[in-house]
């Protein structure tokens, strides 16, 4: 925008301007309102928005520049981009021409709306997403709508997204967590409006259970119990999972209403186990099976649910190296001198990235029908175990849920977030993933980086970009912002701190969008060329290949046809 119209507008017409191609429908509804939408303003609008296309789909091949127009108006804006009114008196009179048509019929709206759609997908020609849709923001489902319209896009998951796709798989301890995260964070919206899951049958059952209780808290209640059960079950038949110390509701002294962790009784903060065996602690009662029973043909037969968790794998991987870059979520489990850990599932022993290669391997394997036991289980433990790469650090629920002392409610995590400050511990994980360790960055999600407190999303001089600042509004008291954006160009990377957003009736009004401040991580003394990219060496080799098969040729190894 300061390069194109810099010196042709104010400060305040480039605001008014992007806001129109930030949010064009609320834009021009708001316009007409005014009564502003007049013929000379369109024609002003789509002249402007002609310049900054022509401007910014100059890096692209005309192919990709096709694809990324709407349909509907593909032919008439690819005649604009490639028309040179400024050369010929003709042109001009043909454009001039082809505008006031477009005007008189009534397609102003829909025709600035697809150039802005346009403009939008030139500005990110490559979008990625270090994980973790689910669990904090109101409507998930309404943002996997709006990505799954994207043109460019990989995803990396995060624990989040791992729980939810294995809560759609029919794992039942996925699915109670993802039922009690709904209902602590008061966000039912996303199960009953946007995946039509029913709960009905667990608040109807919590009221009779826990009638002094508020019906959100006696849910809450009911289906923590449900998921610490079903924890105990799967832990049992999991044994090499080594996950035996989450298993405390058998801890529990009923008559003193303590739990033993750790050798060391405290005090509950509730004496309601209303669902609670005492002789049986661990076993389902008969109405909290069938709960679980039909929240599971729920997660099963949610048509939206299994649409998005399709889309999740399609574009998802658990890490990926890119333009000589490492993208994942959470982080590669190491001990406390900083090697690789040796872990050990089904017999075979892993470490680093044949790991990292294992898990994705098991991930994709639970969303096929005859999946195993084990593997199906395994999902649960990738949300919350200590080695789980998506993790990485020891979960205290029932800690949170059912005590008060926070001595017991912090969470060991992995070496790697102690090691990931240091530039030899990253140039290490870059080089087990063959890739440049002295070019390359890793660039991580997972961790909301305080910044209220001083702490920096940029670590190890540079080579580890953390870019979790939360973009959900549960976060912002706790990081003081709201989200990183890396954006990564010809030039280097430079990190979008967001500040707060309040809504888009207020960015209409006001031109205000997400207050951005722009960090610049690394700035290059040269310029990135495609030869410097992943799709470069792809072109290299291709040309390569075209050389060595016309000596070939031209050498009388391979006759030429006749």
């Amino acid at each position: 925008m300061e390069k194109v119209f810099g010196e042709k507008m104010t400060l305040e017409e480039r605001a008014d301007f992007c806001t129109l191609i930030y949010y064009p429908r609320e834009k021009l509804a708001s316009l007409q309102k005014q009564r502003l939408l007049t013929p000379e303003y369109y024609r002003q609008i789509i002249l402007n928005l002609l310049d900054l296309a022509k401007f910014m789909s100059y890096k692209y091949e005309p192919l990709e520049i096709n694809k990324a127009i709407p349909d509907g108006y593909r032919d008439v804006i690819d005649e604009l981009l490639r028309g040179r009114p400024d050369a010929d008196y003709v042109p001009k009179i043909y454009r001039s021409k082809m505008l006031d048509t477009l005007i008189s019929i009534g397609s102003g709206d829909d025709f600035i709306y697809a150039f802005t759609v346009l403009i939008k997908r030139l500005a990110v020609a490559r979008l990625h997403i270090v994980g973790d849709f689910f669990d904090r923001g109101k409507r998930p489902d309404a943002i996997l709508n709006m990505v799954m319209k994207h043109h460019s896009i990989d995803i990396q998951w995060g624990n989040h997204d791992v729980l939810w796709m294995g809560a759609a798989a029919g794992n039942d301890v996925c699915i109670a967590e993802v039922v009690r995260i709904s209902l602590r964070y008061s966000n039912v919206e996303v199960l009953e409006q946007g995946y039509a899951i029913s709960i009905r049958p667990l608040f109807l059952y919590a009221a009779e259970v826990y009638p002094e209780q508020k019906p959100m808290k006696a849910a809450q209640m009911l289906i923590s119990i449900i998921l610490f059960k079903l924890e105990a079950a799967l832990i049992l038949r999991q044994p090499e999972l080594k996950m035996e110390k989450r298993i405390l509701l058998d801890k529990i002294d009923f008559n003193k209403y303590t739990v033993c962790i750790d050798g060391v009784d405290y005090p509950l903060n509730t004496t309601e186990f209303p669902t609670v065996d005492p002789a049986n602690p661990l076993a389902l009662t008969k109405e909290e099976q069938s709960i679980i029973d039909n929240l599971h043909a729920s997660f099963k037969e949610s048509t939206q649910l299994q649409k998005h968790i399709e889309f999740l794998y399609s574009k998802g991987s658990l890490y990926k190296c890119y333009n000589g870059n490492l993208l994942f979520h959470g982080c590669v489990p190491v001990d406390k001198e900083g090697n690789f850990r040796m872990l050990r599932y089904e017999g075979r022993n892993y470490s680093g990235r044949a790991y990292l290669d294992y898990v994705e391997q098991k991930i994709r394997q639970a969303y096929q029908p005859d999946c195993s036991q084990f593997t199906l289980d395994f999902m649960w433990y990738l949300w919350c175990g200590f080695n789980s790469p998506v993790s990485g650090r020891e979960m205290k629920t029932f800690e949170r849920v059912f005590t008060d002392d926070k001595k017991l409610w912090k969470e060991p995590s992995d070496y790697y977030f102690h090691f990931y400050d240091q530039e030899d511990f990253c140039e290490y994980i870059l080089q087990e993933f063959g890739l440049e360790p002295k070019h390359g960055h890793i660039i991580n999600g997972h961790v909301p980086i305080k910044v209220k407190d001083g702490e920096s999303p940029i670590k190890a001089n540079g080579k580890a970009i953390v870019i979790d600042g939360g973009f959900c509004r549960a976060y912002h008291k706790k990081t003081g912002i709201a989200g990183f954006t890396l954006v990564s160009n010809s030039r280097g990377l430079r990190l979008i701190e967001h500040r707060d957003f309040t809504n888009v009736r207020e960015a209409i009004m006001d031109n205000k969008d997400i207050e951005s401040v722009t960090k610049s991580v690394e700035v290059q003394s040269y310029q990135t060329i495609v030869a410097d990219t992943d799709e470069g060496v792809k072109i290299q080799e291709e040309i390569n290949d075209l050389y060595h098969l016309m000596l070939l040729y031209k050498n009388g190894i391979l006759p030429s046809e006749p």
